[in-house]
């Protein structure tokens, strides 16, 4: 599967028809987002079920601004629209299967009752 570049206009409509979602926050200047790059396109061809995004910061600074995005390459992941997962740096392509398959696994049902406690309190 080839890696969706994310913009503005369709962010909301790729996460929400997506189940899961990974983003590589990145940009052009930036060495180890270059380094990354690989990984990041091999594993989106590898792993199934995952939809993979790139937001490029230089030309989406809303995005990365509304995600507090400070460091890149930053990684993100949504699942069923809910942020699951977000840590700056990258990663080896074992250690980015392993993070997929962990985000695979989760309760759903469990992070959705977590949230809602959360709203309460």
């Amino acid at each position: 599967m080839s890696v969706v570049e994310l913009t503005q206009s369709n962010f909301d409509e790729t996460i929400s028809n997506n189940e899961i979602v990974i983003i590589d926050f990145w940009a052009p200047w930036c060495g180890p987002c270059l380094q990354f790059a690989p990984t990041f396109k091999e594993a989106s061809e590898k792993i199934e079920g995952v939809t993979f995004a790139k937001v490029n910061t230089e030309e989406e600074q809303s995005l990365g601004a509304h995600f507090g995005i400070r460091s890149i390459p930053t990684l993100m992941i949504f699942r069923e629209s809910i942020g699951i997962f977000s840590q700056p740096g990258s990663m080896t392509a074992k250690d980015l299967e392993d993070l997929l398959s962990k985000a695979k696994s989760i309760d759903m049902d469990e992070v959705r009752k977590e949230l809602e406690n959360q709203q309460e309190s």
